[in-house]
C-alpha cells in the first residue's frame, strides 16, 4: 500500500469513527455533552423521519417552553438596514429649527465620540429636518410627513424614541441587534426563536428571511441570520426573488419525485448509522434539513404563487408588489409566512444609509417602505392575525442632528449615531397608540425612559412567553444567551 492509500483509508474522520469506545470516542463524546448537544441528539434521533413524519403543527422546540403563556405566536422583524433618520421621521424637535447651521453645542455632545467620518469636519452645523411634522391618531404621535401611511395606523403601534446601543458602525451594530453581540458568531434571534420553541408548520422552515434592496447599496451577509453555535437547522432560510426562492430546492432533470423520495430514505439510512458511530448531532440536523427540502418542495411554490390574493390587498401594499424581491411583495409574503405558521419572519431592506443627499434620499426610501408596512399591519389585523404576531420596524442605531458635509437650505447629510434612535412594535402583546421615552431638544441624548439592545430583545422573548434568562445554550463550558448578561423587559410598552 502506498502513502496516498495510507492517507486515504487512515484520515481524521475515520480514525474516530472507528475507534469505537477508544480515546478519540471519549474525546468526542465529552465535547458533545459540555455543548449541550448530546441529549438534544438523542431527542432527534428518536423522531422518524421520512414522507410524512412531521406534518403541519408539529413542534420541536425545548421542553418546557414557552415557560409561561405567550401573548405572540410569531414575529416579523421588519429590519431597516442602514439607520433611518429618527430627526426625519419620528424625533419631532422644533426648538431647533432656529439653530439651523450652528455648531452643536458642547454641553450636548458632552465629548461623546462620533465616527471618523465627521470627526475630521471643521464644524459640526445643526440640521433640522427639512420635513413637516404633524399629530395623528388618538395618541397624539409626532410622525413626518414622509410616513402618511404610517401616520393612518399610528393607534395600532407603539413609538419607542430612546433606542440606544453601544455600536457606531453599521456590521458591529446589525450583527448586535440581531444576536445580542458586536462580534460575528453568535446565533441570530430568529435561531434562539426557532431552538427554544420549534416550528408551527413542519413543512415550512421555522425561520425565514427575506431581502430588499433600497435605493442605495449596503452589504448584507449570511452570517446575520446565521445559527452561530447552534445547531444548523435552526440558521435562517433565505428566500430569493424570481423564479428559484430557494435554491437547489427543484428535483434535477431526470430526477423523478419517487427517485427523490428513494434516494432520500437510503441516505438516511446511512446517516443513522454514522450518527451511531460517531454521535455527531450535525448528522441528524442534515437529514432534518433533507426532508424539510423535501416537503418545500410542495410547500414554497403554493406560497410564493399570489395570483389567488384579491385584487384589494395587492393594491394595499401598493404598485411594487408585483415586483418579486421588492419590500411590498415581501411584506405580502411575510403574512402569507406568518398565516402558515413559520415561526421568526426577518425582512431585511437595505439603503438608509444616508450620509449626503439625505432628503432626497430618504423620500424614495419612504415610497418604497411607508405604504407596504403599514398595509402589513392592516393585512395582519383583518385576517385576526395581529393580535399574537408581533411586529417589529427598526434599524441599527440613529442619524446625527448635525450636518455631514456641506449644510444647505435644503439638502444635508447625517452620520451615524448610537446615542438615540427609534423603532415601532405592533401586535403581539404591544400596547397600542402609544409613545416610550424621550429624547433632548437636538435629538442627540435620551432624557427618558432608555431602552437598549437586550431590553427590546428580552422584551421580544417575552411576548413569545420565553424568560430570556433561561433560554441558554452551554458552548465551550460557558452558558449564552441573546441577552448575554443583561437586558430587562420593558413592561411599560405591553398591553
Amino acid at each position: 500500500m502506498d502513502q496516498l492509500q495510507i492517507a486515504q483509508e487512515m484520515n481524521r474522520r475515520l480514525f474516530l469513527a472507528r475507534s469505537g469506545v477508544g480515546l478519540g470516542a471519549l474525546a468526542l463524546g465529552s465535547l458533545l455533552q459540555d455543548d449541550g448537544a448530546a441529549a438534544r441528539a438523542d431527542v432527534a434521533a428518536s423522531k422518524p423521519h421520512g414522507p410524512g413524519a412531521a406534518g403541519p403543527g408539529a413542534s420541536d422546540g425545548l421542553p418546557g417552553l414557552p415557560h409561561f403563556t405567550p401573548k405572540a405566536k410569531r414575529v416579523i422583524y421588519l429590519f431597516q438596514s442602514g439607520a433611518p433618520s429618527q430627526l426625519d421621521l419620528f424625533d419631532y424637535k422644533p426648538a431647533i429649527q432656529s439653530k439651523r447651521g450652528m455648531e452643536l453645542p458642547a454641553s450636548v455632545r458632552m465629548g461623546q465620540r462620533i465616527t471618523t467620518m465627521t470627526s475630521g469636519q471643521k464644524s459640526l452645523p445643526v440640521a433640522p429636518s427639512i420635513f413637516r411634522f404633524a399629530q395623528h391618531g388618538q395618541s397624539g404621535a409626532w410622525l413626518s410627513e414622509l410616513l402618511p401611511h404610517t401616520a393612518e395606523i399610528v393607534d395600532d403601534i407603539t413609538i419607542i424614541r430612546s433606542m440606544v446601543t453601544e455600536a457606531i458602525n453599521h456590521d458591529p451594530a446589525i450583527t448586535f441587534v440581531q444576536t445580542g453581540s458586536q462580534l460575528a458568531g453568535r446565533p441570530s434571534m430568529g435561531s434562539w426563536v426557532a431552538y427554544g420553541l420549534g416550528s408551527l408548520n413542519q413543512d415550512l422552515p421555522a425561520f425565514v428571511v427575506l431581502l430588499s434592496r433600497g435605493r442605495t447599496d449596503q452589504p448584507l451577509y449570511d452570517r446575520l441570520w446565521g445559527s452561530g453555535f447552534l445547531p444548523t437547522r435552526y440558521q435562517g432560510v433565505k428566500l430569493r426573488g424570481g423564479k428559484e426562492p430557494v435554491l437547489y430546492l427543484a428535483n434535477p432533470a431526470g430526477c423523478s419525485q419517487p427517485t427523490r423520495r428513494q434516494m432520500l430514505d437510503e441516505i438516511a439510512a446511512l446517516d443513522d448509522l454514522h450518527h451511531a458511530e460517531v454521535g455527531d448531532p450535525e448528522i441528524l440536523t442534515r437529514v432534518s434539513q433533507y426532508e424539510l427540502a423535501y416537503r418545500m418542495q410542495q410547500s414554497v411554490p403554493e406560497l410564493t404563487d399570489l395570483s389567488r390574493e384579491p385584487q384589494a390587498t395587492l393594491e394595499m401594499y401598493g404598485p411594487d408588489v408585483h415586483k418579486p424581491g421588492s419590500y411590498a411583495a415581501n411584506c405580502l409574503l411575510a403574512r402569507r409566512l406568518a398565516e402558515r405558521g413559520v415561526r421568526f419572519i426577518q425582512l431585511y431592506h437595505m439603503g438608509w444609509d444616508q450620509h449626503g443627499d439625505l432628503p432626497n434620499q430618504i423620500r424614495a426610501q419612504c415610497r418604497d417602505t411607508d405604504q407596504p408596512s403599514a398595509a402589513l399591519i392592516r393585512d395582519l389585523k383583518q385576517r385576526g392575525l395581529l393580535e399574537d404576531t408581533l411586529v417589529i420596524w427598526g434599524g441599527e442605531f440613529g442619524r446625527t442632528v448635525y450636518s455631514q458635509g456641506q449644510l444647505t437650505a435644503t439638502n444635508y447629510g447625517r452620520d451615524h449615531h448610537p446615542r438615540c434612535f427609534t423603532v415601532w412594535l405592533a401586535g403581539g402583546g404591544i400596547k397600542p397608540g402609544s409613545v416610550h421615552g424621550a429624547t433632548d431638544d437636538f435629538s442627540y441624548n435620551i432624557v427618558a425612559d432608555p431602552v437598549e439592545v437586550y431590553d427590546l430583545n428580552a422584551t421580544i422573548l417575552h411576548l413569545l412567553g420565553i424568560e430570556h434568562t433561561k433560554l441558554t445554550f452551554r458552548f465551550q463550558g460557558r452558558d449564552y444567551r441573546l441577552t448575554d448578561v443583561h437586558g430587562k423587559v420593558v413592561k411599560s410598552i405591553l398591553a
